[in-house]
């Protein structure tokens, strides 16, 4: 990667890259048991960049995707690490996907549906995380089901038995995380959608930063840095992303 003084002040214009992490979504990152301290595939990828573009870092940590985005969105953050969306793609310059990840849906073990395509009626609710990827894919997809937004993507499932509602939707691995702790729960067969998790920059930092958060994925994924990672976690369930 060619990294001159202006790709650098692009990236970091305080001189600090600051990196937003998302720990509502512990495939990628969560906080160190008994600490505040973040680790993950994502933590990685951003301790990673700022050694190769030689700035020093600061992780900030955020509970929901929804304020990670708004973060970089205003620029009081320089990369994150988010699922590729058209919403958030107006602030937000995206890098091709690192990894993919599973949305599926959660309901209770006695429930009629059957099938993912059954979810869509009228007098059906869903939980999702609020300004999670799924949330905003819902948003634009279910066209008689009712959302109902949790403040964070690990309470879903809390909210969806509290409230009583028909359906949870979340990334596989969560929803798998929490019918270990629940009875009476099962995942419908298959994904209602494809999360492809990428870095990305606010917009307005150049053509050459985004170049270079571009190839460092690429390099990322076809070094085998991003499934060391994932192995390193023990991380199931999530492929490596494809080379674009």
């Amino acid at each position: 990667m060619p990294i001159t003084p202006d790709v650098r002040a692009a990236f970091a214009p305080n001189g600090v890259l600051r990196a937003s992490i998302n720990i509502g979504n512990p495939i990628l990152a969560s906080l160190d048991a008994g600490s505040d301290t973040p680790r993950g595939v994502s933590v990685d990828l951003a301790r990673e960049l700022a050694r190769r573009l030689d700035l020093p870092i600061e992780l900030k940590v955020f509970k929901s995707a929804g304020e990670s985005v708004r973060a970089v969105t205003d620029e009081a953050a320089d990369v994150g690490f988010f699922a590729i969306d058209p919403e958030r793609g107006q602030g937000i310059g995206f890098t091709a996907p690192y990894v993919i990840i599973e949305g599926c849906y959660l309901v209770p073990h006695d429930s009629p549906l059957r099938d993912n395509d059954e979810v869509d009626a009228a007098g059906t609710t869903v939980v999702v995380g609020r300004g999670s990827a799924y949330d905003l894919f819902l948003t634009r997809a279910l066209q008689h089901a009712t959302l109902l937004r949790a403040p964070t993507s690990p309470s879903v499932v809390e909210v969806f038995v509290k409230e009583g509602a028909d359906v949870a939707a979340g990334v596989r691995q969560q929803l798998e995380a929490d019918m270990a702790n629940r009875e009476g729960l099962r995942l419908l067969p298959g994904r209602f959608m494809e999360i492809r998790q990428a870095m990305g920059l606010p917009k307005g930092r150049g053509d050459a930063a985004a170049r270079v958060l571009r190839t460092y994925v690429e390099e990322a994924k076809a070094s085998g840095f991003v499934a060391e990672a994932l192995e390193r976690h023990r991380i199931e369930g999530v492929s490596v992303a494809p080379a674009d």
